[in-house]
């Protein structure tokens, strides 16, 4: 067709581009108003009664129930266990999506059963289950007790139910992604003479940055605020054995709720954090999929043209 070059063609293709169908505006305005009662009810006012009760009674009995020494225990303590479990599960996590996103082996499909277990049984019930296996009077208590290690109601025993609980999150994140960008630029690195350590920290690595990433921010945030699997394991010691929910539910249980809702305002502002971060990751992600959506193609040879690009025409949408 003479005379019509590219951009007439994308100009021709956008005007024929379907728009996209939009509900009458009552039915909009009910599933705003109802998605907005909803987030109103369980979200908002529980968020608003916590910083409430948290501050009813002063600044001065919010600091006193922060600085308390159970209350610096018990926070010290969450970042502890939160500093040993992320790295393992970030480790195993990579691991395991690089097994089964790169290789077929018999009980793959059983990997991927056993990852998701966590979701599937309660978090109380995997606390009895470590209590049965390193307690005094389960299957390794006495050969630990005979050799002084302690593991129930100790560090050892909180790091093992968090783990526990999870381990899923890095290795979720990850496997999707692995599986979509697939192994070429992997395999062309080996070929081209790169070891296994460079390929992954120069090819593998920046592929899923933002996917392991936003499990970190997901394993960190559950890993902080787990309560049962915990709460089985611990003992309940004050000033101990103590995580912040657990101090949370003790003070709540002895009706001192100022300082409960105190030391939980403080979870919610990690939750706030997480969420943050967690924006933060998804922006930057979406951010480098559209840079490399629109780079242009670099020519094949010097002096030769760079091929057309194909434009993305996106179908305008009615307000």
């Amino acid at each position: 067709m003479a005379g019509a070059g590219p951009g007439r063609l994308v100009g021709r293709k956008a005007a024929r581009a379907p728009q996209v169908r939009t509900e009458p505006l009552a039915v909009r305005l009910a599933l705003i108003a109802v998605a907005t009662l909803f987030l109103g009810l369980f979200v908002i006012l529980p968020i608003a009664a916590v910083l409430h009760q948290a501050f009813s009674k002063g600044w001065d009995v919010y600091l006193a129930a922060v600085q308390d020494p159970a209350a610096r225990a018990a926070i010290e303590l969450t970042v502890t266990v939160a500093l040993i479990a992320v790295p393992l599960n970030l480790v195993f996590g990579v691991a395991a999506s690089w097994a089964i996103a790169r290789f077929r082996f018999p009980g793959r499909a059983l990997l991927l059963t056993l990852i998701d277990l966590p979701f599937a049984v309660s978090p109380v019930i995997s606390g009895m289950v470590f209590v049965l296996l390193f307690g005094a009077h389960g299957v390794l208590g006495p050969f630990l007790a005979e050799h002084d290690i302690k593991v129930i109601f100790a560090l050892p025993g909180i790091v093992l139910a968090t783990i526990f609980v999870t381990f899923p999150f890095v290795a979720r994140e990850l496997i999707p992604v692995m599986e979509a960008q697939g192994a070429e630029e992997e395999e062309a690195a080996i070929v081209l003479g790169a070891s296994g350590w460079q390929m992954f920290w120069w090819v593998t690595l920046p592929k899923i940055k933002w996917g392991l990433l936003y499990g970190v921010i997901l394993c960190n945030a559950r890993a902080m605020g787990e309560f049962g699997a915990v709460s089985v394991v611990s003992g309940h010691i004050r000033g101990r054995t103590n995580t912040m929910p657990l101090h949370v539910e003790i003070l709540y249980n002895e009706y001192n709720y100022a300082a409960a809702f105190a030391v939980a305002s403080l979870l919610l502002l990690l939750a706030f954090a997480t969420l943050g971060a967690k924006r933060l990751v998804e922006h930057r992600a979406r951010q480098a999929e559209l840079a490399v959506a629109i780079a242009p193609a670099a020519p094949a040879t010097p002096g030769e043209p760079t091929p057309p690009t194909a434009t993305l025409v996106l179908p305008e949408t009615t307000p």
